[in-house]
């Protein structure tokens, strides 16, 4: 009697489960016409959670063998930045050319190479990656960044217009470069030039990886089962002749994430192959990943759009924030104040800490910052 009703009971989640599955297939065929908010999301999770193949998407966009990746050339280079063979990280910050003062902001904070070399023990190398400008001011423009260079010697440039429509470029520009110039640094990571980076909880955790000889790894904020935006007002707008299908690959934010040095040339291999018009970055390099096999973690401390909350007990574990150019020496010289570590001391701080962090990323105000569980990590 006992296996009967077992039998049955699996018999009924078995039907439970085809019924669910033919209802979603059929939602998203005979719904496909329907574009707003709701239904393009059942259909990008359905996709994911259901189908989650992605080989006939890199097919399609696979280039033949008549065409080929545009080359753009150099106008700012420094072959030379990563002769040293003890490289960590590589550090690579997607920037604007007008954006002088967020740069001169990062040289001081979070970016300096000398920071990390003196007070954490490591070699990292620091780059900005930009196209030209193009604005009417083109040529003062260019003319500032030739003597920002001249200064600084970490701008990296080629001869594409920087805008958001050519960030794919921006991304081919940084792994591209990393292949050719940097195939040995340990990690490869790229941020926008309004992140903040909390580099000695970065680089420590880092190093903990370099010892275990990591491979295959891509951390960051990642979005599983993504779907394209169909609404021509919005910027991130994809049209179907660009990607017709209801879900991304699974993607990290390109405000900040961190590879292995093995997936980075995995990464640059693979976008030798695709057809690089997809504009938004984050997402192309979704694609390139998942042909090559290339998962990538959800770390909790990498932020999403919002900004972290200021306090000891959130500084203690973050690696990035979000939205950070007035405030950025600021936090800056708050979060790496080394008293904040005495915040969760002892068992009273642990509980204090946790209270502080339960109230700041689990209340019903909570901005799109670190997830609920990372209160609990």
């Amino acid at each position: 009697m006992r296996m009967f009703v077992n039998g049955r009971r699996v018999k009924k989640w078995q039907f439970l489960q085809l019924f669910t599955t033919c209802f979603i297939l059929s939602f998203m065929v005979f719904w496909g016409p329907i574009d707003n908010s709701i239904v393009s999301h059942m259909k990008s999770y359905s996709y994911r959670y259901l189908i989650n193949s992605y080989d006939f998407v890199n097919d399609t966009l696979s280039l033949k063998h008549s065409l080929e990746q545009p080359r753009y050339p150099y106008l700012i280079n420094h072959k030379e930045k990563c002769q040293a063979q003890d490289v960590l990280l590589l550090l690579f910050i997607k920037t604007a050319p007008e954006n002088y003062d967020r740069r001169s902001a990062i040289r001081k904070t979070w970016g300096s190479e000398k920071y990390v070399r003196s007070q954490l023990h490591a070699n990292i190398k620091t780059l900005f990656a930009l196209g030209t400008p193009g604005s009417l001011r083109r040529e003062e423009l260019q003319r500032k960044l030739v003597w920002e260079d001249q200064v600084y010697h970490d701008i990296i440039q080629q001869d594409f217009v920087d805008s958001f429509y050519n960030l794919t470029l921006k991304l081919l520009l940084q792994f591209s470069w990393t292949n050719t110039f940097c195939p040995h640094a340990k990690f490869l990571m790229t941020a926008d030039d309004d992140i903040f980076i909390h580099m000695p909880n970065l680089i420590e955790y880092l190093q903990g990886l370099e010892q275990i000889g990591v491979r295959d790894f891509w951390i960051g904020r990642v979005h599983r089962g993504a779907p394209p935006v169909r609404d021509k007002s919005s910027k991130y707008y994809v049209p179907h002749e660009m990607y017709q299908w209801p879900a991304y690959p699974d993607y990290t934010a390109g405000a900040a994430y961190v590879v292995s040095s093995d997936v980075a040339a995995k990464v640059h291999e693979a976008s030798q192959t695709l057809n690089s018009s997809l504009y938004i970055d984050d997402v192309f390099m979704g694609l390139c990943a998942n042909k090559m096999g290339i998962v990538p973690q959800y770390h909790v401390f990498f932020s999403g759009e919002g900004k972290a909350p200021y306090h000891p007990c959130i500084y203690e574990k973050m690696m990035t924030s979000h939205g950070h150019v007035q405030d950025l020496q600021d936090l800056w010289k708050e979060a790496t104040d080394p008293r904040v570590k005495n915040a969760s001391k002892g068992f009273f701080g642990q509980i204090y800490c946790r209270l502080v962090k339960i109230v700041h990323l689990c209340g019903l105000t909570h901005r799109d910052t670190y997830p609920c569980r990372a209160a609990f990590v």
